[in-house]
């Protein structure tokens, strides 16, 4: 039986997420995967859609409303595969008990404002070049170790490298798994 993996997309959702395609490529024939589109999960419809009113959105209510949404439909425990803003609400819900067997999140930016450090394995990757990562001070405080890829800025997820790179970790820890069972 194939393992679980929910994947949950950055703000922009499948609107401009025709790279989670690549993703599901490389997964879907050893994962049984759930896909959530952050804006559904949050409840945000917006008639003009932009970077600043999507990111106002969140920030002001639509993460909590995710989070709750996430906790509330899934109770499988599962691995989770999020991006950005999906990271985040991933990270907030399983401090908030959502069964997480493992977090592979990229570019969480807004999870450099938790005081809390989750009880299950997870992997936090940032573009080097991102202004919004969290600061080595907030990782040491937490005792979090952060990965950071150089050349790359908040959207790396995007990128056809570090797509495949992520799926070959997560293919690897699975079949590791299956071959100690």
């Amino acid at each position: 039986m194939a393992e679980r993996l929910v994947i949950v997309s950055d703000m922009w959702g499948t609107k401009r997420g025709q790279w989670i395609t690549s993703y599901l490529g490389y997964l879907q024939q050893h994962f049984d995967i759930v896909f959530y589109d952050c804006q559904e999960l949050a409840n945000i419809n917006l008639v003009v859609e932009n970077q600043e009113s999507l990111h106002h959105e969140f920030v002001h209510g639509g993460i909590e409303t995710a989070v709750a949404h996430l906790l509330k439909r899934e109770t499988i425990p599962s691995h989770y595969l999020a991006f950005s803003t999906g990271g985040t609400i991933v990270y907030k819900a399983g401090l908030q008990g959502l069964s997480v067997k493992s977090l592979h999140a990229i570019s969480p930016t807004r999870v450099r404002f938790e005081k809390m450090k989750p009880n299950f394995p997870f992997k936090l990757v940032f573009g080097a070049n991102d202004q919004y990562r969290p600061e080595k001070e907030w990782g040491d405080n937490l005792d979090i170790s952060v990965t950071e890829a150089s050349g790359f800025g908040h959207e790396l997820y995007s990128d056809e490298k570090i797509i495949k790179q992520v799926c070959l970790e997560l293919l690897d820890k699975v079949i590791k798994k299956q071959f100690q069972d």
